[in-house]
């Protein structure tokens, strides 16, 4: 069979099977009387086998080890193209993400597009400073979209880092930006999830109110309570009983007192916090520690309840207790 009928029947062009005759990949049977290469069904078979490893990502070399060496074990290469073919589709799916962002920005001309690409690269840096100005500058240099704000934010272990985007995103986000946090809550890591709930805390709008008011129910305290702190300086009672655990529990209880005070310009939630810290008061096995935090807390809240609470209080057995509350009684006194 001469190389032109050979390329009809296996879809491989006559210059390649050349090359492959130059490889030594396969070998002609012989020439014809007028000198065109013969290919017997041997070789046909041959070809054919070179199309299926070239197929999986196999070098015409590595093809060529594969089909004559005896000893060849395939085993340990197909795992490496493994490999490589899974750092292919992560290269090819962080490129896909990169072109998305870039047309989320809408830009109106490469100079746009270059901006653009030059702040996603800063934001990836391995140096904190680098992506910290990329964030303070992803508002006014050029669009940077949510998605790829969001993203930075909840994988930010910097501070200072963490904060410029925070800011960042809390200039742009919007609902897509509080939409996008959301997944963050459900994170399986910890730290994401803290992150996600304080970059909704500073975000302004309803659909971050919405989802912090659900996060007082999430199942990390710690979400809870950042949650709360946050429903707190918005105004929102909803937050107090969480924002009394964290009293109870010592964590960031000065925040919380503070978040309950001014919660506590509205006369009936005045009452409220105070009805739900001297219910915590009266608690069977309270541990001294938590009861005087308790205490303290109720000098920011105004109002009857109050008073009567820190009355009674000022004989507490427990002389810090007894101190507090008798200090905040004649604070009152003397107002």
């Amino acid at each position: 069979m001469r190389i032109g009928e050979v390329a009809r029947r296996s879809g491989v062009s006559a210059r390649m099977l050349r090359h492959y005759e130059s490889l030594g990949l396969v070998r002609p049977t012989g020439r014809s009387g007028t000198g065109y290469r013969e290919y017997s069904d041997e070789n046909i078979r041959r070809i054919f086998h070179i199309e299926s490893l070239r197929s999986l990502g196999l070098s015409l070399r590595e093809v060529g080890r594969a089909l004559d060496d005896p000893g060849f074990a395939p085993a340990e290469l197909v795992a490496d193209l493994a490999r490589r073919t899974r750092e292919r589709i992560a290269a090819e799916t962080e490129l896909l993400t990169r072109l998305r962002r870039i047309g989320a920005a809408e830009p109106a001309g490469w100079e746009d597009v270059l901006q653009t690409v030059a702040l996603l690269q800063a934001l990836g840096s391995a140096r904190p400073e680098t992506r910290q100005r990329a964030a303070l500058s992803a508002v006014d240099e050029a669009p940077v979209p949510v998605e790829a704000l969001v993203e930075a934010v909840l994988g930010e272990p910097d501070p200072s880092v963490a904060g410029a985007l925070r800011w960042a995103l809390a200039q742009s986000g919007g609902d897509r930006g509080a939409e996008l946090l959301a997944r963050g809550l459900g994170s399986p890591s910890g730290e994401v999830r803290q992150r996600a709930v304080r970059s909704l805390a500073e975000l302004p709008g309803a659909a971050a109110g919405g989802l912090l008011t659900d996060a007082l129910s999430h199942a990390d305290g710690v979400v809870r309570g950042y949650a709360a702190l946050a429903l707190g300086a918005r105004g929102a009672p909803e937050a107090v009983p969480t924002l009394v655990d964290l009293v109870v529990e010592g964590r960031n209880d000065g925040d919380a007192a503070d978040a309950m005070s001014t919660l506590a310009a509205d006369p009936l939630v005045a009452d409220r916090i105070a009805t739900a810290l001297v219910e915590r008061l009266d608690g069977d096995g309270r541990d001294p520690g938590a009861r005087r935090r308790l205490t303290q807390a109720l000098a920011g809240v105004p109002g009857a309840t109050t008073s009567r609470a820190l009355a009674e209080l000022a004989g507490d057995e427990d002389p810090g207790v007894a101190l507090t509350a008798a200090y905040v009684l004649s604070l009152r006194t003397a107002g």
